[in-house]
């Protein structure tokens, strides 16, 4: 039986701790780009009083995977209202700053766009993983490394396919469990920030047309999402599986050799 520990009853961690553990992840995985956290607020002067925090200027608006790449590149902490958002897009609905409307939710917004029929544009809206709209009324996304959010709701980061199964294998390490995750096709964004900010549970996306046009995410590119105790549990995975040899970047073995050499360094007397 395995009796080690599940973080489920762990305090919550700190802005510091968290930084700590997203400059682990950085040496573990050698990410292009900052991890970033993400933190919904219900009063406005609290979101306000976030340190170094920035805000669109007045009457400029952006996407939300805009807002995540200029964190994440720039290492900018920015905060974000509805005002902040293209009253076109539903980026403030996936955050829950408000509700979609109905040129969304009746389909009329995406038909013979995304979707050939209205029906079909609105069972995408329907399926979309949103944080429920009435209680938030801002959004923070800054860099992991400044703890300048204390706590993150969530921490994110993009990363290459190999990195993001070795996050998993890490995840899985000392307490397994099979994660499954959710396409929305457009819309990534709720397969990543918005399930993650809904639900609080590990969220991987492969992003969206919108977001590799607007928010300049790279083709190699995938997402994560999870709460600031899952990144706990993914870092010291990942400690674990590289004192095994099992780390990034993965050594190609290569194709045509015998995997009996390659497999023993791992495998020697579990026969």
């Amino acid at each position: 039986m395995n009796d080690a520990p599940t973080f489920a009853d762990a305090p919550p961690l700190d802005g510091k701790a968290i930084a700590d553990l997203a400059e682990q992840l950085n040496q573990l995985l050698r990410l292009r780009t900052f991890p970033i956290g993400m933190k919904l607020f219900e009063d406005l002067d609290a979101m306000a009083n976030v340190p170094g925090l920035r805000r669109p200027p007045k009457g400029r608006t952006f996407s939300t995977c805009q807002l995540v790449t200029q964190s994440r590149l720039a290492g900018f902490t920015l905060g974000i209202t509805t005002e902040n958002i293209p009253s076109f897009s539903s980026c403030s609905s996936v955050i829950g700053l408000d509700a979609p409307g109905e040129i969304y939710t009746s389909g009329r917004k995406m038909e013979g766009v995304w979707f050939e029929n209205r029906e079909a544009a609105a069972a995408h809206q329907a399926g979309m993983s949103r944080v429920p709209p009435g209680r938030y009324n801002g959004l923070v996304v800054s860099p992991l490394r400044t703890a300048r959010l204390d706590p993150p709701d969530i921490c994110l980061f993009y990363g290459n396919p190999a990195q993001m199964i070795l996050f998993i294998n890490g995840l899985q390490w000392r307490n397994y469990r099979r994660y499954d995750f959710s396409i929305t096709g457009e819309s990534a964004c709720a397969d990543s920030w918005g399930h993650a900010l809904k639900t609080r549970e590990v969220s991987l996306s492969i992003p969206c047309y919108a977001e590799r046009r607007y928010g300049g995410v790279a083709d190699d590119e995938m997402l994560m999402a999870c709460p600031p105790a899952d990144l706990q549990r993914a870092v010291i995975g990942l400690q674990g599986l590289s004192k095994a040899g099992l780390r990034y970047p993965i050594m190609p073995f290569g194709p045509q050799a015998e995997p009996g050499e390659g497999m023993a360094k791992s495998y020697a007397g579990k026969t």
